[in-house]
């Protein structure tokens, strides 16, 4: 499988008096704007995903919605992830995106510094053994035969 780990999009700031609750900022019209561009890359290049994961904070289900609809996989395909808002856990990830074929595209759209913990763990066995500086909208792309800790393969790295 492929694995598209995606940062979501530029977000409104962090304000506890206009977002209390930190899971409700949402994506702000600059970052919309950007990760329409990278979403259009990945239909170009042939890497539009076959189902999307997506954190349920809503800049990253925000994010997860530009995905699946500039690479017309459509809403259907698009799934609240609890796994992608919190630090890696890869036997439930595994459990909430079910079966995947060796064929298949999966996005995961989630936040920092988780994004960069779970790439750090599929690429090197362990969250911290090596350090990603992973933007938002960026997208790495991570060949592997199963979730499962050092068992990944860096395919690419767009940093928009």
């Amino acid at each position: 499988m492929l694995l598209l780990l995606i940062r979501h999009a530029i977000a409104a700031e962090q304000d506890p008096e206009t977002y209390p609750d930190d899971s409700l900022r949402p994506l702000l019209a600059k970052g919309r704007r950007i990760h329409r561009r990278v979403s259009q890359r990945l239909l170009k290049e042939g890497l539009a995903p076959d189902r999307v994961f997506a954190s349920p904070w809503k800049r990253a289900w925000q994010t997860a919605r530009i995905v699946a609809e500039e690479t017309g996989i459509g809403k259907a395909k698009r799934f609240a992830c609890q796994s992608l808002a919190q630090p890696p856990d890869l036997s439930a990830l595994a459990t909430e995106i079910g079966l995947v074929a060796a064929d298949e595209r999966i996005a995961l759209v989630g936040h920092e510094p988780w994004m960069s913990a779970l790439s750090a763990l599929l690429l090197a066995g362990s969250a911290g053994a090596i350090s990603v500086d992973f933007p938002k909208s960026g997208v790495m792309g991570i060949q592997a035969p199963l979730l499962e800790a050092g068992a990944g393969e860096l395919q690419f790295f767009w940093r928009p």
